[in-house]
C-alpha cells in the first residue's frame, strides 16, 4: 500500500467519523518551533485558532501528502482530536513522535487526547516525558498537568 493510499484511507475514516462538537478547552495548537524542515503552517494555525477544523485539515491533509514532517503531523493529530477522531488523531500523534521523539508538542497533545479518553495513566506517561524533555520546566508540561488536575487526576 502506498504512502497516499494510507493517507486517503486515514481521511476517509475521518470524514465518515463526522465532525462532531468536541470539549470547549480553547483551540491553542502549537507546533515544534525548533523545527527548521517545516512547511509555513501560519494559515494552519490561523484556521485552528479561528476553529475552522474543517478548513485546517483540508491544509493539512495536502501538506502531510508532500511532507513527513513532525509538525505537520501533530496538528493533524491536533485538529483531529478537536473534531472527536480520536482513533486518527492518536495515529497523527503516534507518527508525529517516530519521527521525533523530543516533540514537546506532540508529547501535550497526546497526553490531552489521552485524560479526554479516560486514559489516565497513559496521560501520567507523558508527563513522564515532558519532565525527561525539559527538567526546568516548559509551557507543555504546564498545560498538560493542568489538564490532568482538571480532569482530576494527579
Amino acid at each position: 500500500m502506498t504512502k497516499y493510499a494510507i493517507l486517503g484511507y486515514i481521511w476517509l475514516c475521518a470524514i465518515s467519523a463526522g465532525f462532531s462538537a468536541v470539549t470547549a478547552l480553547p483551540a491553542f495548537a502549537v507546533d515544534n518551533m525548533q523545527s527548521t524542515d517545516a512547511p509555513d503552517l501560519t494559515s494552519v494555525r490561523a484556521k485552528i485558532d479561528a476553529k475552522d477544523y474543517a478548513g485546517a485539515l483540508a491544509e493539512l491533509r495536502g501538506l502531510a501528502e508532500d511532507n513527513q514532517q513532525a509538525d505537520v503531523y501533530n496538528l493533524m493529530g491536533y485538529t483531529l482530536r478537536k473534531t472527536g477522531d480520536y482513533r486518527t488523531s492518536l495515529t497523527y500523534y503516534t507518527k508525529a513522535l517516530e519521527l521525533q521523539p523530543d516533540h514537546r508538542a506532540a508529547r501535550e497533545y497526546l497526553g490531552e487526547l489521552y485524560v479526554e479518553t479516560g486514559e489516565m495513566a497513559k496521560a501520567e506517561e507523558q508527563v513522564s516525558s515532558l519532565k525527561q524533555l525539559c527538567p526546568s520546566g516548559c509551557d507543555e508540561l504546564e498545560d498538560l498537568q493542568k489538564v490532568i488536575a482538571a480532569k482530576g487526576g494527579n
